[in-house]
C-alpha cells in the first residue's frame, strides 16, 4: 500500500474513535438529562419529603387512658402524664434563665439547677419526674429536651388488683383493664418536631396534628370499702386455716351487681381464680337437687327416707355420711348434709330432670361476666352419665364450677327464683363525665317458681342455726346458707389424699336479702369441713361490714327485720330452725295448727302473716291456709304398680306426707289403699327395690 493509502486508512479510524467518543458522550448526556427530569418530575414529592424529613420528626402522642371507678366514685385506676427534663448545656443561650427557670417551674433547688446547666458535660438529666403544668414553661426553652410519658396508677395499692388487671405496652392485661380495654384506651394523637442540620428537636417548634383523644371512664359495680373487706378476711382465713388459697365473691342477689371479688394463692392476692378456676362443690348443690324435688312435686320438706345409719350400697359403690343417721326428712337431710339421703331422694327424678335442673341454676355455662378468662365449669349431658353419676350430681359431685358461677346460683334461692347475669360494669363515661354507656341488670332466666325459693330459705336458715354451717350463725340477724366439703384434684387428674376443698354459700338477711356471700378455701389443714373453715369468713365480713362507718348494707332495711327463735311443736318431726320476721310471734296453738296441715307446703315453718297469701298462690299442692287440715278426711288410693313419681306427686297433692321405701314400682302402701286418712297424715311406701 502507498503512503498516501496508508495516511488516509490512519485518519479513518481516527474519525471513527472521534464519532464513537461523541455519541458516548451524547448518550450519556441523554440518560443524564433523563435522570434529572425524573428526579425534577416524577420523583419530586418523595425527594422533598426526604429532604423534610431530616429537618422534622413525626411522633406518635399517647392518649390518657380512661379511668376505673367504683361505684362511688373512687378511684381504683387513673392515668398520670409524668416528663424527664434533660439539659444540652452547651445549646444553652443564657445559662441564669435556664437555672432560674428549673427553680421557678420544676422546684428544682438552685444548686441542682446550677451544676445541671454547667458546660462540664454534654448531657444532664434534671432528677424527678414533672407533670405536664409544669414542664409547659420549659419546653419553648433552647437546649432543654422534655420527654413525657403516660404512667398507670392504682391509687390503693393492691387493693383488687387481681380484678383489676394491668396496663403493659399501653394496653390491658388481664381483668377490667383487658376486657375494657377498647374503651379505656382512647386514641393516639400525632405532633410535628422541628429537627436541626445535627438532627436534634429544636425547643418550642412543635406541630400538633392531631390532637388524643382521651380514654373513657369505667364505672364497676365494685364498693372498695366492701372490697377492702372481703380481701382482708380472705387472706386472714387463708392464713388460719394454712390454705394453699381461697376466693370470696360477694354479690347483690337481686341485681346481680358484684360488690366484692377477691382471691388468693400462696399468700398474695393475683390472678382471679373466682373466675378462671372450676372445682366440684359438693354439698353446697344439695339446695339446688332439694329445689328440683320440690318444683317437680317429688318431694316435700317433710318427707324422710332410710339414710341406713350413713352407709348406703348401691350400684356397685357405697356412699357414705360423716355422721350415722336413720329416717330423715328432707329437711332434715339438707340441716345435716346427708350424702345418703339427698341421693336417695335425687332417685325419685329423671335424668332429664336433673340435668335440666342443674343447667338452669348456671352450671356448665360461662356467666357472661366481663372479665377474661372464664372458665365454663363442667356438666356432662345425661347420654354421657354412668349408673352412679345421678346420685353423684344429687351432692355435687361429677360436675364442676367457679366460685362466681356458685354465687349466681345461691342468688336464685336469694331473690326468689331468678338467674342473674353477673353485673361487674355498671357505666362507661366520656371525658365530660357524661355516660354512653348504661347497663342495667339482666335477667337470664326463670329457674324456680317464687315459692320454691321461700320454701328452701328458712331451711337454709336451720343449716346456720342448728346444723353444718353454725359458725355463720349471727346474734342479731339471720343467715341463711349451706355449706360443702369435697376432694381436691391434683395435677394427674386424680383425687389427691388428704386434700380437700371447702366452701360456703350464704346470703343475708335471710327474710330480705342484701348481701350474697361463696367463700372457697384451697386445702385447708386441720379441721377442713367448710362448715369450720369456710362459714366463719362470712360472719366475719358481715361484723365487719355492720361496724363500720360506711357500708354498702341498707341500715333501715335490717332495723325492720327482727330476728326471732320460734320452737317447732312437739308433734312436728322437724328439728328446730329459726325464721326472720317482723311480725308478732304466733302462739304455739296456731303453730301446731299450721304443722300438721303443712304437707308439702313451703314453709314448714311459720312464716309472717304477710307472706301466707304469696304462698297459697304460689304452690300448686299446696291447700289455703285458712282451710283446717283436720276435717278434710280422704281415701288412701291405690298406687301398687305405679311408679314412685307418680305415686308421690298424687300423694302430695292430696296433702299428705310421705316416707318412701326403696325405689322403683310402688309394691304397697301403709295405710293400705281404701284407709281414711287426714291431710297431714304420714303415708309410707315401699318400693320394689331397696
Amino acid at each position: 500500500m502507498s503512503r498516501a493509502g496508508r495516511r488516509r486508512a490512519q485518519y479513518g479510524k481516527v474519525c471513527a474513535r472521534r464519532r464513537a467518543v461523541l455519541l458516548s458522550w451524547i448518550v450519556l448526556g441523554g440518560v443524564l438529562a433523563l435522570r434529572s427530569a425524573e428526579v425534577q418530575v416524577a420523583e419530586r414529592g418523595a425527594w422533598a419529603r426526604d429532604a423534610l424529613g431530616q429537618h422534622q420528626k413525626s411522633k406518635i402522642v399517647p392518649a390518657p387512658r380512661g379511668r376505673i371507678l367504683d361505684r362511688n366514685g373512687g378511684q381504683l385506676a387513673v392515668s398520670h402524664w409524668r416528663a424527664e427534663v434533660g439539659i444540652a448545656p452547651n445549646e444553652l443561650e443564657n445559662r441564669e434563665v435556664a437555672a432560674a427557670a428549673l427553680v421557678e417551674n420544676l422546684g428544682v433547688r438552685p444548686r441542682t439547677a446550677r451544676r445541671v446547666t454547667e458546660e462540664k458535660r454534654s448531657w444532664h438529666v434534671v432528677p424527678g419526674r414533672y407533670s405536664m403544668t409544669q414542664v409547659a414553661q420549659m419546653r419553648g426553652l433552647r437546649g432543654v429536651h422534655v420527654e413525657g410519658e403516660l404512667h398507670r396508677l392504682y391509687p390503693r395499692a393492691e387493693l383488687g388488683r387481681g380484678l383489676l388487671g394491668l396496663v403493659q405496652d399501653g394496653r390491658g392485661a388481664g381483668g377490667v383493664e383487658q376486657s375494657m380495654d377498647s374503651a379505656l384506651a382512647g386514641r393516639a394523637g400525632r405532633e410535628i418536631v422541628a429537627r436541626d442540620n445535627q438532627g436534634r428537636e429544636i425547643p418550642g417548634r412543635v406541630l400538633v396534628v392531631e390532637e388524643p383523644v382521651p380514654g373513657r371512664d369505667v364505672v364497676l359495680a365494685i364498693d372498695m370499702d366492701l372490697q377492702a373487706v372481703a380481701e382482708e378476711v380472705l387472706s386472714a382465713a387463708v392464713d388460719s386455716a394454712s390454705a394453699r388459697g381461697g376466693d370470696l365473691v360477694v354479690t347483690d342477689p337481686v341485681t346481680g351487681e358484684v360488690l366484692a371479688m377477691a382471691s388468693v394463692a400462696n399468700g398474695s392476692h393475683g390472678a382471679l381464680s373466682a373466675v378462671t378456676n372450676a372445682y366440684e362443690p359438693g354439698s353446697t348443690v344439695k339446695p339446688f337437687t332439694s329445689a328440683a324435688l320440690l318444683r317437680h312435686g317429688l318431694a316435700a320438706l317433710v318427707d324422710s327416707v332410710d339414710t341406713e345409719d350413713g352407709r348406703w350400697q348401691v350400684e356397685g359403690r357405697e356412699i357414705t355420711d360423716i355422721h350415722a343417721g336413720g329416717w330423715m326428712t328432707l329437711h332434715e337431710v339438707i340441716q345435716q348434709s346427708s350424702n345418703v339421703g339427698i341421693a336417695k331422694f335425687a332417685s325419685r327424678m329423671t335424668r332429664r330432670q336433673q340435668y335440666t335442673n342443674l343447667r338452669d341454676f348456671g352450671f356448665g355455662t360461662p356467666t357472661g361476666i366481663a372479665l377474661p378468662g372464664e372458665a365454663t365449669g363442667v356438666l356432662r349431658r345425661p347420654q354421657q352419665w354412668s349408673r352412679q353419676s345421678s346420685h353423684s350430681l344429687a351432692f355435687g359431685y361429677e360436675l364442676s364450677a367457679t366460685p362466681l358461677q356458685m354465687a349466681m346460683a345461691f342468688g336464685v334461692l336469694a331473690n326468689g327464683g331468678l338467674l342473674m347475669e353477673p353485673l361487674l360494669v355498671k357505666e362507661v363515661r366520656d371525658a365530660d363525665g357524661l355516660p354512653v354507656r348504661v347497663v342495667r341488670p339482666r335477667v337470664i332466666r326463670r329457674v324456680l317458681p317464687e315459692w320454691v325459693a321461700e320454701t328452701l330459705t328458712p331451711v337454709l336458715v336451720d343449716v346456720v342455726e342448728n346444723g353444718t354451717g353454725a359458725r355463720a350463725r349471727m346474734t342479731s340477724f339471720l343467715v341463711a346458707g349451706k355449706s360443702g366439703t369435697t376432694r381436691a384434684v391434683g395435677d394427674d387428674g386424680r383425687y389427691e389424699a388428704g386434700a380437700y376443698h371447702s366452701s360456703f354459700g350464704a346470703y343475708f338477711p335471710a327474710d330480705d336479702p342484701q348481701l350474697l356471700f361463696f367463700v372457697k378455701l384451697d386445702r385447708p389443714q386441720g379441721a377442713y369441713y367448710g362448715g369450720a373453715t369456710a362459714a366463719p369468713v362470712t360472719r366475719t365480713a358481715l361484723e365487719s361490714l355492720l361496724s363500720a362507718r360506711r357500708s354498702p348494707i341498707d341500715r333501715r332495711a335490717l332495723a325492720r327485720v327482727q330476728r326471732r327463735y320460734i320452737p317447732p311443736p312437739p308433734t312436728t318431726p322437724l328439728v328446730r330452725f329459726a325464721v326472720a320476721t317482723s311480725e308478732p310471734a304466733a302462739s304455739a296453738g296456731s303453730l301446731a295448727g299450721d304443722f300438721a296441715g303443712s304437707a308439702s307446703r313451703a314453709g314448714d315453718f311459720a312464716e309472717s302473716p304477710s307472706r301466707a297469701d304469696d304462698f297459697a298462690r304460689a304452690d300448686d299442692f299446696a291447700r289455703a291456709r285458712e282451710d283446717d287440715p283436720r276435717e278434710r278426711e280422704m281415701v288412701v288410693p291405690l298406687l301398687v304398680g305405679a311408679s314412685a313419681r307418680v305415686a308421690l306427686r298424687r300423694l302430695h297433692k292430696m296433702g299428705l306426707r310421705v316416707r318412701m321405701e326403696g325405689s322403683g314400682a310402688v309394691q304397697g302402701t301403709v295405710p293400705e289403699a281404701g284407709a281414711s286418712v287426714w291431710a297431714g297424715d304420714t303415708i309410707q311406701v315401699r318400693g320394689r327395690r331397696k
